[in-house]
């Protein structure tokens, strides 16, 4: 799983949303992976829960009504943050194992 589509986002390419939105079950995958191990510390998977939990909770900063998708802004900026400082808290090691064990098709 190749993490460059990241860069590419954060540069506007415009071609890296399509990346993006290809790498999203792999990313999705991983992270779920992440959450259910071991050695993944107990802060760093609330810092996740608590970033889906404000995800689909009904209550906003930017009400979802009358402003149709600005609303949504606020839910998928506090998802995307709570899932970069996820990646950043487990072990680098373990992020790899990961990965590979997923581009393997495990």
């Amino acid at each position: 799983m190749n993490m460059r589509f990241v860069r590419d986002l954060a540069a506007r390419d415009p071609r890296s949303v399509a990346r993006f939105v290809a790498h999203l079950p792999g990313l999705v995958r991983l992270h779920w992976r992440l959450l259910r191990d071991p050695r993944v510390s107990v802060f760093a998977k609330a810092v996740l829960v608590a970033g889906v939990a404000y995800f689909v909770m009904p209550v906003d900063l930017i009400p979802d009504f009358p402003l149709v998708g600005i609303g949504w802004l606020d839910d998928i900026a506090v998802l995307t943050l709570a899932a970069q400082m996820f990646m950043r808290l487990c072990p680098p090691r373990v992020v790899q194992e990961h990965v590979r064990l997923i581009d393997e098709g495990g």
